[in-house]
């Protein structure tokens, strides 16, 4: 059950890490939303800046995604 209780604790720690990466989760939405007919990597620039953003601010709270 360990695993389990590691696995709520990432999940609580989600609505922090989208919080700390807004800007760059608004500028991914932003475009996303743009045009109604998304094609396969249409916003990557933004997407790529958010991932990273997500993955800094989960390296910095020494936890996984």
């Amino acid at each position: 059950m360990e695993s389990v209780r590691k696995a709520n604790q990432r999940l609580r720690n989600y609505p922090i890490l989208l919080a700390k990466c807004s800007v760059a989760a608004a500028a991914y939405g932003a475009c996303i939303t743009t045009d109604l007919n998304v094609a396969h990597k249409t916003c990557d620039q933004e997407f790529q800046q958010f991932k990273q953003c997500l993955q800094k601010a989960a390296s910095d709270m020494k936890t996984k995604l």
